[in-house]
């Protein structure tokens, strides 16, 4: 009987542990073949939309180059990022075309990626976290 329920046990666990792998596999599927676009970010005592008057940021995930890029909301920009489940980091933002930029929202987007530790995926909603904190929130707003 000690044989049986240990197989049973073995089993569950198994499935259990298949299930959770494929659930987080799958959140990580859906970080790319998106354009995220930027709707809030933490920090800035100015309103989001005087932070961003004419474009909005947004960040793309590129699997095969591990970079991001995108727009700071008025100059394109691209970096290294790090992903190891939902830890996620970003390395130093490359060369950007160097527009003059309403707003200061670029400096803001910039700093704050440097900032990341993590990222969640709720509601169709991607957040990225600093610690515990929800630091910027991106919606979908195209697919590759």
């Amino acid at each position: 009987m000690k044989k049986y329920t240990l197989a049973v046990v073995s089993v569950l666990t198994l499935l259990l542990t298949s299930c959770m792998a494929s659930k987080d596999t799958k959140g990580t599927a859906n970080l790319y073949d998106t354009t995220w676009e930027l709707e809030y970010i933490s920090g800035p005592r100015i309103a989001f939309e005087g932070l961003y008057p004419n474009k909005k940021p947004q960040i793309t995930f590129d699997q095969k180059e591990t970079k991001v890029y995108g727009n700071n909301g008025c100059n394109g920009y691209s970096a290294p990022y790090t992903l190891n489940g939902k830890s996620l980091t970003f390395g130093e933002p490359g060369p950007t075309t160097m527009m003059f930029c309403e707003g200061g929202g670029e400096q803001q987007f910039l700093q704050q990626m440097k900032k990341i530790t993590s990222y969640s995926i709720e509601d169709g909603k991607l957040n990225l976290i600093q610690g515990d904190v929800p630091m910027m929130r991106f919606k979908k707003v195209a697919k590759k």
